[in-house]
C-alpha cells in the first residue's frame, strides 16, 4: 500500500481514538444527570410515600397457657409441680383472599424532573375459617385467649388515603395504626370481638383501602386461594414478583391483570410457620407479586444506549468521507475529518440536553437535523460540490435514521437487536465493496490529488 495512503489511514485511526475522549466525557454527563434525576425522585418519594407492599390480612389470637413442670426438691428428695404461664400467639391466614384494585397515576414535578405516583383504590375481601379449639389438640383447657385482632402490613403507612373500617360479619370496626406484629412491619390492625374458641368459626371480612405510592405496588397472596385484579391507566406496566398474571391486557390506555394462586403454589402456610418459629420471614414476605409504574426506558437510558453506537457511527462517517477521497481523487485534510467528528460527538450532548425538556423522539429529530445541516453545509465546501455535499448529507441522515431504528429495535424487540445490527453492518460493508470494486488501491497514491481549500465561490 502506498505510503501516503498508510499515513492518511493512520491519521484517521488516531482521530477516531482521540474522539473517544469527548464521547467518554459526554457519557459521564449522562450518568451524572441520571444520578441527579434519581436523587430528585428519591426526595419526592420521601416527602410522599415509597413503593408499597400489602401483606395481609392476618388474624392473630394472643393466648396464655398454664405450664406445669415437675421438679425435684434436693433436700427432701421429693418431686413437686411448679405452675407457670406461657404467652404466645396463634396466626391464621384467610381461607379466601380477594383484591380488586383500580389504579390511577399522576406526575409530580420538581424542576425539570417528574416522578410518577400511583393511587390504588382497592377493595379487599375474603373469609377466615377457624377450626374448633383453634386447632389445639392437647391441653386445650390450659389455654386462655385474649382479644384477637386482624393485622395488615403496609410498607409505608403514609400512603393510606382513607379512614379504614373493617366489615366483619355485618359489623363495622375501626382500624388503628400499627400492625402489632413485629415481623410484619408497618401497617394497621383492628381489635375483633371475642371468639368462642371451642367452636369452628367462619368470619367474612371486607374493607376499602386507598393507597398512594411511588414505583411499585406489590401484594402478598395470603389466602389459601387468592385472586387479585388490577386495572390502571399506565400503558407500560412491568409485572414483578414471584408470580406473573394469569391474564393480562395492555393497551395505549392502560392495562388490566389478574393473578390467581393457592397454597399449593405459594406454600405460604409453611413459610408463616417458619417465620413464627424464628426461622426467618424472608420466605413469607418474599412471595409477593405486583406491578412497577416506573418508565422502563427513560431518556437517559436511551441516550446511554445511543452513545454506545457512537464509535461505529464515527467510523462509518469517516469511511464515507474516505470514499469521496479515493473515488473523486480529492484530498481531505485530517483537521476537516476532526471537525466533522466533533460535530458528530456534539450530537449526543444535544440529544441529552434536549431530551430532558422535550422528550427523546423530538430531541433526536432536532439534534440529528441540526448535525446533518451543519455537516452538510461544511462538506459542500470541503468537497467543493453541492451535489457531493448533499449526497453525503443524505447518507448521514440515513445513518441517523438507521441508528434510531436500531435503538427502537433494542427498546421494543430486544430479541431481534443483534440480528438488526448484524444486517445493518453487513449491508454497509456491501455498499462499500460495491463502490470500490473497480478501484485500483495501488494506484491511489500515484494520482495527484489536490488539497481542498475553502473557497465559497468554488462551490457548484
Amino acid at each position: 500500500m502506498n505510503r501516503s495512503l498508510t499515513i492518511k489511514l493512520g491519521a484517521i485511526a488516531l482521530l477516531i481514538l482521540l474522539l473517544l475522549i469527548p464521547l467518554l466525557m459526554i457519557n459521564g454527563v449522562i450518568q451524572d444527570r441520571q444520578q441527579l434525576r434519581d436523587g430528585v425522585l428519591e426526595d419526592i418519594a420521601r416527602s410522599s410515600s415509597y413503593s408499597q407492599q400489602l401483606s395481609g390480612p392476618l388474624m392473630v389470637v394472643p393466648y396464655r397457657k398454664v405450664v406445669r413442670t415437675w421438679k425435684l426438691n434436693e433436700k427432701t428428695n421429693e418431686r413437686y409441680q411448679e405452675v407457670g404461664e406461657e404467652r404466645g400467639r396463634l396466626y391464621f391466614l384467610p381461607e379466601r383472599f380477594e383484591l380488586d384494585g383500580q389504579v390511577q397515576t399522576e406526575l409530580r414535578s420538581r424542576g425539570i424532573y417528574e416522578a410518577r405516583l400511583f393511587h390504588a383504590d382497592n377493595r379487599i375481601s375474603g373469609h377466615f375459617s377457624l377450626p374448633a379449639q383453634l386447632g389445639i389438640k392437647d391441653d386445650f383447657a390450659d389455654y386462655q385467649f385474649d382479644q384477637p385482632f386482624l393485622a395488615v402490613g403496609i410498607s409505608d403507612i403514609r400512603g393510606i388515603e382513607n379512614a379504614l373500617k373493617l366489615e366483619l360479619n355485618g359489623q363495622k370496626l375501626d382500624f388503628v395504626p400499627g400492625s402489632q406484629v413485629g415481623w410484619l412491619g408497618e401497617g394497621v390492625h383492628v381489635t375483633l370481638p371475642a371468639l368462642d374458641a371451642k367452636q369452628a368459626t367462619e368470619l367474612a371480612f371486607g374493607f376499602d383501602l386507598r393507597l398512594q405510592g411511588t414505583g411499585q405496588l406489590q401484594i402478598l397472596p395470603v389466602g389459601k386461594t387468592s385472586k387479585v385484579s388490577l386495572a390502571a391507566n399506565w400503558p407500560h406496566p412491568s409485572f414483578i414478583g414471584n408470580y406473573l398474571p394469569a391474564q393480562r391486557e395492555v393497551s395505549d390506555q392502560g392495562f388490566t391483570a389478574n393473578w390467581q394462586t393457592s397454597f399449593f403454589s405459594t406454600n405460604l402456610q409453611e413459610a408463616l410457620s417458619s417465620c413464627v418459629s424464628g426461622g426467618g420471614c424472608e420466605a413469607y414476605t418474599g412471595r409477593s407479586f405486583g406491578v412497577s409504574f416506573i418508565d422502563p426506558v427513560d431518556q437517559y437510558l436511551k441516550s446511554d444506549r445511543a452513545i454506545k453506537y457512537a464509535l461505529l457511527f464515527i467510523v462509518l462517517t469517516f469511511a464515507g468521507f474516505f470514499l469521496f477521497e479515493v473515488l473523486k481523487s480529492l484530498a481531505v485534510h485530517p483537521v476537516q475529518y476532526a471537525l466533522v467528528g466533533v460535530a458528530l460527538a456534539f450530537f449526543y450532548l444535544l440529544l441529552l440536553s434536549l431530551s430532558e425538556h422535550i422528550g427523546f423522539a423530538l430531541a433526536y429529530l432536532l439534534s440529528a437535523g441540526g448535525c446533518v445541516l451543519l455537516i452538510g453545509f461544511y462538506v459542500c465546501h470541503v468537497l467543493r460540490s453541492v451535489r457531493h455535499g448533499l449526497s453525503f448529507s443524505a447518507g448521514l441522515a440515513a445513518l441517523y435514521g438507521l441508528l434510531y431504528g436500531l435503538l427502537y429495535g433494542l427498546l421494543s424487540a430486544e430479541d431481534y437487536a443483534l440480528l438488526m445490527g448484524s444486517l445493518l453492518l453487513f449491508g454497509l460493508l456491501g455498499v462499500f465493496m460495491v463502490l470500490t470494486r473497480k478501484l485500483d488501491w495501488y494506484g491511489i497514491g500515484q494520482k495527484s490529488a489536490k488539497p481542498l481549500v475553502f473557497d465559497m465561490g468554488a462551490v457548484e
